[in-house]
């Protein structure tokens, strides 16, 4: 099967779907790889890295979906271009099924087959596909090195002849893989840090951190599936605000991660909570792209509201280009080689993860059925 690699057309992504040495390990096992010239310069890949391991380099991108059996993404082809896939190909990408019902259209219309990465099962023995977990883990680290950039004051205690200089205090909400990260990041750079999560049990993995868990009393409106949170009561998150707001105005730095997967995600940070923090304290809000945890954050902008710096920042794994990537190559990977093998795809439509993640098969709209 050849493997085509386009380049990423979406704004702001400097990522690739496969780096020079994971098409060196899958043309070993068969598989024929073709990228399209230029697809992993943003990622610090060149063309020649790519062809010394044996891909084909195509210059056009209409060319290489065309040929293709498999189209590997880290975004999802636009329904333009999966118009000029072959009838029957396959796509891997990021899909975001549940808030693109036009791109699934074109994948059942253009008769082709497509998998998921976000769909991917949360169980143990996905864990090596689980783009989603490799790509929030870079975000988490690197959203705490943008508000400690932004921040004019240094994290850590610091006793010196002149003085002594407090430790910055970060706020974190969400304890997931991404808020973890940055809880670790935080920490080892000397900050004080406080943390809240729905859900009560990420407490002792907060605390094996040396965070502080600022721990709200649930409701039966909570509901977790897969590892995700899927639903919350306005209830809920107006006391959470209520409890929290004390912390967040005694904060140097608040850092938002919560998302809720095909909802748009849900108000953490209000304007009044803003007004309370000092002056020149940050927010890196990194839900903004599904609508933001602050009021005041604005897409792909930085911006001061009430004397505090407010970082929306949509794709930060993409600001970690080399390391992104890799860990996205191998999740890509992993997959591939659980799904198919260089003769062909398998198709065990029961089995778990690829129930999980095919979202059109041959064709036929497996998601919104």
């Amino acid at each position: 099967m050849l493997l085509g690699i386009p380049t990423e057309t979406k704004e702001r992504e400097c990522r690739v779907a496969l780096t020079p040495d994971v098409c060196a390990q899958l043309i070993k096992s068969g598989f024929r790889v073709a990228v399209q010239s230029g697809a992993g310069i943003k990622s610090y890949y060149s063309d020649d890295q790519y062809t010394a391991v044996g891909a084909e380099l195509l210059p056009e991108a209409d060319s290489l979906y065309q040929r293709s059996d498999v189209v590997l993404k880290v975004n999802a082809p636009s329904p333009a271009e999966i118009s000029r896939m072959r009838q029957g190909a396959i796509l891997i990408s990021f899909m975001w099924a549940g808030t693109n019902p036009d791109l699934i259209a074109a994948c059942v219309k253009q008769g082709i087959s497509a998998f998921s990465m976000d769909a991917i099962p949360r169980i143990s023995r996905a864990q090596k596909m689980d783009a989603l977990s490799s790509q929030a883990n870079l975000a988490g680290y690197k959203s705490v090195i943008m508000g400690a950039n932004a921040l004019g004051k240094i994290f850590p205690l610091l006793m010196t002849a002149a003085g002594t200089i407090k430790p910055s205090k970060v706020v974190i909400f969400g304890a997931g893989v991404a808020g973890l990260q940055a809880i670790a990041t935080a920490k080892r750079l000397g900050a004080v840090v406080e943390v809240t999560d729905i859900r009560p049990e990420t407490k002792e993995q907060v605390e094996s951190l040396g965070g502080k868990f600022i721990q709200v009393k649930g409701d039966d409106s909570i509901r977790i599936e897969g590892g995700y949170v899927k639903g919350v009561s306005e209830d809920f998150l107006k006391r959470q605000q209520e409890l929290v707001s004390k912390h967040v105005a005694e904060a140097d730095l608040v850092i938002t991660t919560a998302l809720i997967p095909g909802k748009k995600a849900p108000v953490l940070v209000t304007e009044d909570m803003v007004r309370s923090m000092r002056f020149g304290s940050v927010i890196v809000d990194m839900a903004v792209e599904q609508g933001g945890n602050c009021v005041l954050s604005e897409l792909n902008q930085t911006v001061v509201k009430h004397g505090v710096t407010i970082i929306g920042e949509s794709n930060i794994p993409s600001l970690l280009p080399l390391n992104a990537s890799d860990l996205y190559a191998k999740n890509i990977q992993t997959f591939l080689l659980h799904l198919a093998t260089n003769e062909g795809f398998k198709w065990e439509l029961e089995e778990e993860i690829t129930k999980g993640a095919l979202i059109v098969h041959q064709g036929k709209d497996l998601f919104t059925r």
